[in-house]
């Protein structure tokens, strides 16, 4: 009798009615969003449900890119959805595409769904399948306006009912090798500085101090402190100068072979440094700025190749503020810019950042405002560039924030003309300011920057597109990638600034934070950047940098594929949805190859060789793990994980 009762609820069990549960009624905190916050049986804009011309009353509304990760312990049936561009999103330009996968596997995709359309019916089987992830993408063209829904979206299942999960987490595993005990000489192999202006760099160099300093060949006019290795001087005697730079330390020998050219062109490989905006915001002071200089020289940052110490908006007088620390008169009676208390002597700080080898960038703005609202520079361009310089400082950024109330248009010769006026302002002084124009694109201004500046951004601000961190890196990484043709030495596309290690949040200018990039995404925000021949500036927190952190700020091999003399953007080989292929010609003949896995699950990427203009190369290096590779002449394929890059150089065989 017991036999035939177990025979019973086995049976009863296997055929059991499956029941449901609504997306919307799971956790959607989890829900990543790339524009506001998921929300339940409303569209992200929080009005009703609507795709094309049919309303719904139940469904999760949210906003390309997004990711929604689902526990079903293979206790799932099927997922049904309609799933389309919400109507609300009011712009053809939105185009989304919604991506359903299973344990890493595809299970379906919608194809690209645009404003206006109809629904489209996902029914998908999920027999066996432990983790859903349901994922909108935003089709290639960026997210604006990619409104998505998913509406009537339901799972069908037995037993305990899916529960919504964290992303996966992912190690933090340092993949830079440290620096030998011995000397090794890094950064770029040649600078730029005009005739009669003031010299100063510090030479990069890793290796257990003291180091002894050596430079045959410099110019008439310039000195190196062999101690600190840092030359100073001017020097008029126009034209290129071979330089032969050594290190030497107790365990060895260095030498290295520069160039220092005497001319007109600043910023011969893209600026590399630190900015304080995404860490101080409002509260950046003379001590922040201070204390980053000193970490850049203790954390060893400075030994390859960081060299700017850059502040950005808040340090004017703000008018109409009623903090007496930043509040009071804007200007001198004769026109001359006031700081607020919070920096007290800007020559002395300069000052202190030159005796370290490392130069000063300072912020301001063409309109009568700065983007924080303090003193900009309308109307007192000349007068403020001169103080600039007598103050002592190396590079300036200048946004464009309150100009647009001024400019009286927005056609291209009024985007040009106030940073065509700063410039001609620079170009009087006789000191060397690097001009890096700040206007998030507008106007093509890759097109046209290089006649006014050494580097402008090519989008807006990193921090703030796309939603997340996470999606800017490769909104603005992966629109900067198509800009190739107008970057090389002495002007350079710039994507905004390095945020990894500890950041402010962007969107409330508040206390640094960890960095919401996975340790992949760090990797490949650093990789990407560094083949785009991008200005290195982080905007971290100096004072916090962790051995993570520097390893990827301080990969050398990686550095010297930005720094190259060559000075070419990579170009896009491949792109997809799922991947993209850059690679970026180097000086020696070698090619910098980075495998970029784009998508939100492990990813095998191949290469062809003669898709980068080889046949089968000489030697194949890995940069981040600083290794050459065995057996790859014939192909090669790297297995990424999610977001995961790998970084490749190939020098080709004599032959080709």
């Amino acid at each position: 009798m017991k036999f035939v009762l177990s025979i019973i609820i086995v049976f009863a069990c296997q055929f059991a009615a499956a029941d449901s549960i609504e997306l919307s009624s799971l956790d959607l905190k989890l829900m990543s969003s790339g524009w506001g916050k998921a929300q339940v049986n409303k569209a992200v804009t929080g009005k009703p449900l609507r795709i094309g011309a049919q309303d719904f009353a139940k469904g999760v509304g949210t906003h390309a890119d997004s990711e929604f990760y689902i526990d079903l312990g293979g206790r799932g049936e099927r997922f049904t959805a309609q799933v389309g561009v919400d109507a609300a999103a009011g712009n053809a330009q939105a185009s989304i595409e919604f991506l359903i996968y299973g344990d890493g596997k595809q299970l379906w995709r919608s194809g690209v769904c645009k404003l206006g359309e109809a629904p489209k019916a996902c029914d998908v089987p999920l027999n066996g399948v432990q983790q859903l992830l349901l994922l909108v993408d935003g089709a290639g063209n960026g997210i604006s306006f990619d409104h998505a829904d998913w509406a009537d979206a339901k799972i069908t299942f037995t037993g305990t009912p899916p529960k919504a999960v964290a992303a996966p987490k992912e190690e933090a595993l340092i993949l830079t090798p440290p620096p030998p005990p011995t000397p090794r000489l890094n950064g770029p192999k040649v600078y730029g500085v005009r005739p009669g202006s003031p010299f100063l760099y510090r030479i990069p160099a890793t290796g257990q101090r003291p180091i002894t300093f050596a430079a045959d060949g410099l110019p008439n006019g310039l000195s190196l402190d062999a101690q600190t290795g840092i030359i100073t001087g001017k020097t008029t005697a126009r034209g290129e100068h071979k330089v032969t730079l050594t290190a030497t330390n107790a365990l060895g020998k260095s030498q290295r072979e520069s160039r220092i050219i005497v001319g007109d062109k600043l910023a011969l490989t893209p600026p590399m440094g630190w900015n304080s905006w995404y860490i101080h915001y409002h509260r950046v002071s003379d001590k922040a700025v201070r204390d980053a200089a000193d970490a850049m020289i203790a954390s060893g940052m400075a030994d390859f190749g960081y060299q700017y110490v850059n502040i950005d908006d808040c340090w004017p007088v703000k008018p109409d503020a009623k903090d007496p620390q930043i509040g009071g008169p804007a200007r001198e009676p004769d026109g001359h810019l006031r700081t607020n208390k919070r920096f007290p002597d800007m020559k002395a700080l300069t000052d202190y950042i030159h005796s370290k080898g490392l130069k000063a960038g300072i912020y301001t703005s063409p309109g009568p405002l700065t983007c924080a609202g303090y003193e900009g520079a309308y109307k007192h361009e000349a007068v403020d560039a001169r103080t600039f310089a007598d103050w002592g400082f190396d590079f300036l950024k200048y946004d464009w924030c309150s100009y647009g109330q001024v400019a009286g248009g927005n056609g291209r010769e009024q985007l040009i003309k106030p940073y065509k006026l700063m410039w001609d302002e620079l170009q009087k002084l006789d000191r060397d300011i690097v001009f890096n124009l700040c206007q998030y694109g507008m106007g093509k201004v890759w097109e046209w920057g290089g006649d006014v500046g050494h580097c402008w951004r090519t989008t807006g601000d990193l921090g703030l597109e796309g939603g997340a961190l996470s999606r800017g890196i490769y909104q603005v990484g992966l629109f900067n990638a198509t800009l190739t043709n107008f970057a090389g030495p002495g002007h350079w596309n710039d994507p905004d600034y390095l945020l990894i290690g500890w950041v402010g949040n962007a969107n409330t200018g508040g206390e640094g934070r960890p960095t919401t990039l996975t340790p992949n995404e760090q990797y490949t925000h650093m990789s990407m950047w560094a083949l785009m021949a991008s200005p290195l500036i982080f905007s971290g927190d100096m004072t916090r940098l962790d051995p993570f952190t520097l390893n990827i700020l301080c990969n050398n091999e990686i550095i010297d594929v930005d720094q190259d003399v060559l000075g070419k953007q990579a170009r896009i080989i491949s792109k997809s949805t799922d991947a993209m292929i850059l690679a970026k010609d180097l000086e020696d003949g070698s090619t910098a190859i980075g495998l970029f896995n784009l998508s939100p699950l492990p990813a095998t990427l191949a290469l062809d060789w003669a898709s980068v203009g080889m046949k089968n190369p000489a030697r194949v290096r890995d940069l981040w793990r600083q290794k050459d590779l065995a057996n790859v002449a014939d192909s090669f394929k790297a297995d990424l994980p999610r977001h995961g890059v790998m970084v490749l150089r190939a020098w080709p065989a004599k032959s080709q």
